[in-house]
């Protein structure tokens, strides 16, 4: 579907899930210029979004009525750099949430491209406890940052390394510098007190 078309797609949902049109039809009314486009494979939904918009948007699929997607169920990203794809992608990092509503039995995916000049998406950790963790690994891996995130540091490379190696061009010969950990309080915390 493009932009500001306000077809319906059709489902074969059963009338006790939510049927994907109610979604983007939800979506499409109450904020139409979020969605650049949508698309269905293999019965997975998605929204394709301004970034913008990821905070009014989450909101609304999690509290409304209709949708209930209760359950933040995974945070990612992609770096386009050098991948020749068909899809409508225009700048190099898209960010991927995966929500589901358990009530309703469904499930929906969102996607925000987010320019590399200015890598930086609003966080949606407000609305799920859980996403703190997968927005800072987000910003660790890819470097892409989170406005509003209370503690955007690394999670799972230390504080000195340099880069964001799953990026298309973090240098793979690249030699990062090893830190010994001298304090005893260091050590214990990254369980290694003897």
């Amino acid at each position: 579907m493009s932009e500001g078309s306000s077809e319906s797609i059709e489902s074969t949902e059963t009338s006790e899930s939510v049927e994907t049109s109610v979604v983007i039809n939800l979506v499409q009314q109450e904020y139409p210029a979020a969605i650049l486009h949508t698309h269905r494979h293999r019965d997975d939904e998605t929204i394709v979004l301004k970034r913008e918009f990821i905070q009014l948007v989450c909101r609304l699929l999690r509290d409304h009525l209709d949708c209930r997607f209760e359950m933040f169920v995974d945070l990612t990203a992609v770096d386009y750099l050098l991948v020749e794809t068909d899809l409508q992608q225009t700048e190099r990092f898209e960010v991927i949430y995966h929500l589901r509503s358990l009530s309703k039995d469904h499930r929906i995916r969102l996607k925000c491209p987010v320019p590399e000049d200015d890598c930086q998406i609003p966080s949606i950790h407000m609305l799920w406890h859980a996403v703190n963790w997968y927005e800072r690994e987000c910003y660790d891996m890819y470097g892409i940052h989170f406005e509003g995130h209370p503690n955007l540091t690394r999670i799972l490379m230390y504080e000195q390394f340099q880069g964001h190696p799953l990026r298309k061009d973090y240098p793979v010969d690249k030699q990062q510098p090893l830190l010994e950990l001298n304090d005893v309080e260091e050590r214990y915390h990254y369980g290694r007190f003897e």
